[in-house]
């Protein structure tokens, strides 16, 4: 979203005219910046046999997984319904990597079925595993590094306490269970945390799988998860992909002179491909005074984007409707009936009712987090592509989200009955 002859648009289509025309609140996504940031990264690896996943829990809406497959991309999915999503988008098993963590083995054995790829994350699951499959089945493993990394406590993963991963301190134990099952581990895993600013940080991790990747014959990739930083603000300091991909070049091109192995590396990123190709439009319902802040509320809450209240995450606010003016200092709040707060004391320009509000860079974990929260529905979904609105998903309604209840009927199970309750003398006698 750029501003524009005093308009802000998206691929030249008036933002304002989207929420008129297909109300608010509705998410929109500009497809030419998830392809530029795909390309982005092709670039900046070009020199390194670098193979990209999608982390589609990000977004996982079918219309963005199948624009994504035409840029080449494969997919990273958590969960068997993501990975039943990614097949119905029209990716190939090869292309999809499952790496569940808690899951039951239930999962396990419908990806096999399907025939994706598998990442176990920890030794009993792999035990299981190894016994009933054997070398039959090839997997990758989730290593945890014990590499403190991630912008939040929340989205930090590859530290001594996590829940993620294989500790690199149970090598040994791992190894065992290899030999005795003869399990063909064809890909080592990490993911260290998201927003990682430090490379060196991102490196060491790195260097660490290809130390151990050494004692792994059947390797066919590594697989490095993501992070990558995307700026929230203008002045946002962003992962420095071309330090990244010269650490990263050193460290792999040791590793095949001193192995004689060539093997793929893999990333898997997903808010650095959506995030800042989405923007979540909402109205102004009140601009309300109080004795210490002025309150901009609108008509959609943590229930629509939950990052700011659940990461302290920021997002830009701007006014679409009024892109230029004075400027006020606002904090903009949801309609729940709870603390929701989009941005606390921000410089807007002035801000009145029935103003269309742009929430930016909400294109990663919006809508894929979004809920039924007070009973409130969830948003539409519009994509822009060749500066085109495609509606990908509309608004739902009350009947959607009461399509999976089932009634009961009274009459047939019998009235209620009033508790009876048995007083003591004491408490029968009159005072």
């Amino acid at each position: 979203m750029i501003l524009q002859n005093g308009r802000y648009v998206i691929q030249g289509v008036d933002v304002e005219h989207l929420a008129l025309q297909y109300g608010t609140p509705l998410y929109v996504y500009d497809a030419s910046v998830i392809t530029r940031q795909v390309q982005a990264l092709r670039s900046a690896f070009s020199r390194l046999p670098v193979r990209i996943l999608y982390a589609m829990k990000a977004l996982s809406t079918p219309a963005i997984l199948e624009l994504l497959r035409q840029t080449g991309v494969g997919i990273d999915a958590v969960s068997i319904q993501e990975v039943e999503l990614a097949l119905r988008a029209g990716y190939q098993p090869k292309d999809i990597l499952f790496t569940p963590n808690g899951v039951g083995f239930e999962e396990i054995k419908r990806a096999i079925e399907l025939g994706v790829r598998l990442n176990i994350d920890n030794i009993p699951m792999l035990e299981r595993f190894g016994e009933m499959y054997g070398h039959t089945v090839p997997c990758c493993i989730r290593l945890n590094p014990h590499i403190n990394a991630g912008g939040h406590a929340k989205i930090s993963t590859g530290h001594i306490d996590s829940k993620f991963g294989i500790s690199i301190l149970q090598l040994r134990h791992l190894t065992r269970i290899i030999q005795l099952w003869n399990l063909r581990v064809n890909g080592l895993h990490i993911h260290t945390g998201s927003d990682i600013l430090d490379t060196e940080v991102f490196l060491q991790g790195v260097r660490l799988l290809f130390d151990i990747a050494r004692d792994f014959p059947d390797l066919e990739f590594i697989d490095l998860g993501s992070g990558f930083k995307v700026a929230y603000r203008s002045d946002d300091v962003t992962t420095d992909l071309k330090s990244l991909a010269e650490g990263l070049e050193e460290a792999y091109h040791t590793f095949t002179a001193e192995s004689g192995r060539t093997i793929e590396l893999w990333f898997e990123p997903g808010k650095f491909i959506v995030s800042e190709a989405g923007v979540l439009l909402v109205r102004v319902n009140v601009v309300k005074p109080t004795p210490a802040t002025v309150f901009v509320g609108v008509n959609s809450g943590f229930n629509h984007l939950i990052r700011p209240m659940m990461y302290d995450a920021y997002h830009e606010i701007v006014n679409v409707s009024r892109p230029e003016g004075p400027k006020r200092i606002y904090t903009v709040v949801g309609y729940l009936c709870e603390t929701d707060t989009f941005g606390s004391d921000r410089l807007i320009v002035e801000v009145r009712e029935g103003d269309i509000l742009g929430i930016r860079n909400a294109g990663a974990y919006g809508y894929t987090m979004s809920s039924n929260y007070n009973s409130r529905p969830r948003p539409a979904e519009l994509l822009i592509y060749h500066g085109k609105p495609l509606l990908i998903r509309r608004a739902e309604t009350l009947e959607d989200m009461l399509r999976t209840v089932v009634s009961v009927d009274w009459n047939a199970v019998g009235a209620l009955q009033e508790p009876q309750v048995q007083l003591e003398a004491s408490d029968a006698r009159p005072s």
